[in-house]
């Protein structure tokens, strides 16, 4: 169908529909609307909510789960169950509700929560149940406008791109939407096809949580948390029961409009301002703040009389020293480190040295969680630690995604150790540098929006292809990985390797319309790392924006 043709479709649906779409004045507005369907990427389902087939809407929920259900009457044959969480993102129970309601008007079970919670606990929740699979409806850290919705294996692990293009032929295949049969909520509770789950299961979730524990001895340590207007709250101060912890009162309640910040993204310095501010106040020593459904967790820590930001790759290579270096005696043959290709190697150095098995994936915690699953069956490894740049850890298996409750706790013992010892984290991350060397890691993100953007991105990709190659000095290897190399999946991802050991990379987000380019550039000096980023940096920004 044309543009126009999928309007006029979209129009027949309902009178909200139709009066939203009506509304429309702009043109490019319209036809981002329809020009293509929302896709399956590294998260999941993602897009701004509204009316159309490429937003996040009940017609868009209702058509996925479809296809997710017939998928999975087409892998099992016994009674079918799934697991449904959700977070504080406005219509996220309601999308949860139509997704329950779609899977029960398909014969199969639904268990699901009442209550926000976070995405690590949904992947728990479907083993702990011996469910088939999983649904959470979040869009993680992206601004308000934004939803989504993340699907599960029967080891609540997110669908990994082999089972994933399984689920997109049979959503595919659902072609009229309005015939899309939603048995009404409150009918599938009454009989029984929909169960609702207490916090019980939150309970069994923390308890594995603590069994992660590594440091429980007393300290003065002062920590401000805040939720972000998110799922954490509840569980994080469980984790961290016992601690000096102060809670950002503003930021404490579910908000799916995110009134206090521009963006719930940990990642991003602004999203911590109210904490750090905070923190000023009462003198804490650590800031902690997860986004919207919990598996992402960003810190600062006061240093010399500052509050200083931890990256991703950093609080990684702290994580490792601080948990191999604490768990030295229970380590094996077979204790394995599992990262993406586009996570700094500082952590990886750090495991190699306590004899620790490397393993790479591509981008995207569901490959990290599909380590977990295959160690398991085969017995070759043994999970001790994964971890990726934007912010996400997990130790343990009880989760097959990042987890920010457990690294929250994590997080916290390790800045008790320090203090302790007498020293921060950013004293704990300045020996490791005098140790392994200085790696200074950075992300651009370029948004390109709409059809001329996708387009853009991939001209860009084209481009880097065919002369990438010839911008830069010193060039070691090219790795491109939509060739399917070092035995993973194909991926849209470049990756420049340089004769020093950095690196750069430059991929399409799988669930934004942006370009990112990651950097890890290594030196003697922050200084040296820093003249060559600022180098390779303008060069790159050159080619991309022109």
């Amino acid at each position: 169908m044309t543009v126009k043709e999928k309007f006029e479709y979209w129009c027949s649906f309902d009178e909200e529909t139709k009066k939203e779409l009506q509304s429309i004045t702009d043109e490019k507005e319209t036809e981002d609307r329809f020009y293509k369907d929302l896709e399956f990427g590294t998260g999941g389902l993602r897009g701004i909510m509204g009316a159309g087939p490429n937003r996040m809407n009940r017609y868009t929920i209702a058509k996925a789960t479809k296809g997710y259900a017939d998928y999975l009457k087409s892998k099992f044959q016994d009674e079918i169950s799934v697991a449904i969480a959700y977070d504080s993102r406005n219509n996220s129970q309601y999308f949860s509700q139509v997704a329950a309601g779609v899977l029960a008007a398909n014969g199969i079970k639904v268990y699901i929560y009442d209550t926000l919670m976070p995405t690590p606990v949904l992947s728990f929740t479907v083993r702990h149940l011996g469910c088939n699979g999983g649904i959470v409806l979040t869009a993680s850290h992206n601004p308000k406008e934004y939803n989504g919705y993340k699907i599960y294996d029967e080891k609540g692990c997110q669908l990994v791109p082999r089972f994933a293009s399984q689920v997109i032929e049979f959503v595919n295949a659902v072609t009229d939407l309005k015939s899309v049969e939603i048995m009404d909520f409150n009918v599938g509770v009454e009989s029984g096809k929909i169960t609702i789950i207490g916090e019980e299961i939150l309970e069994e979730f923390l308890k594995e949580v603590k069994k992660q524990s590594i440091y429980e001895e007393k300290s003065d340590l002062k920590i401000v948390y805040t939720a972000l207007h998110g799922t954490g709250n509840i569980p994080v101060r469980k984790a961290l029961d016992g601690m000096n912890v102060s809670i950002v009162k503003s930021q404490e309640l579910p908000d799916g409009n995110f009134s206090t910040v521009r963006s719930p993204n940990p990642e991003e310095k602004d999203a911590l301002t109210i904490a750090i501010e905070q923190a000023k106040e009462e003198n804490a020593d650590l800031v902690l703040g997860t986004d919207p459904d919990c598996d992402r967790v960003g810190t600062a820590v006061l240093h010399n009389g500052e509050y200083v930001l931890i990256t991703g790759n950093q609080m990684g290579a702290l994580l490792v020293d601080f948990v191999l270096s604490n768990k030295k005696d229970k380590l094996n043959e077979k204790s394995t480190l599992v990262k993406t290709i586009v996570t700094s190697e500082l952590g990886a150095d750090i495991a190699r040295k306590y004899g620790l098995h490397i393993v790479d994936t591509l981008t995207g915690f569901k490959y990290i969680g599909e380590q977990i699953g295959k160690y398991e069956e085969n017995g070759d490894k043994e999970f001790v630690i994964g971890y990726e740049e934007s912010y996400g850890y997990l130790v343990g298996t009880h989760a097959r995604d990042k987890d920010a409750v457990v690294s929250s706790m994590l997080i916290c013992q390790m800045a008790a150790f320090h203090k302790n010892n007498g020293r921060t984290l950013i004293d704990a991350l300045n020996k490791i540098y005098a140790e392994y060397g200085f790696y200074l890691d950075a992300l651009d993100t370029f948004v390109l929006k709409g059809k001329d953007g996708a387009e853009k991105i991939q001209s860009i990709m084209t481009n880097m292809r065919e002369n990438g190659k010839s911008h830069f000095d010193n060039i070691q290897n090219v790795l491109d990985y939509s060739k399917g190399i070092d035995g993973l999946p194909k991926e849209n991802v470049l990756k420049y390797t340089f004769t020093d050991g950095s690196w750069i990379a430059v991929r399409p987000s799988g669930t934004e319309p942006k370009l990112k380019v990651y950097y890890s550039m290594c030196g003697d000096t922050r200084e040296i790392a820093a003249e060559k980023l600022n180098i390779i940096r303008a060069i790159l920004k050159k080619e991309i924006e022109g």
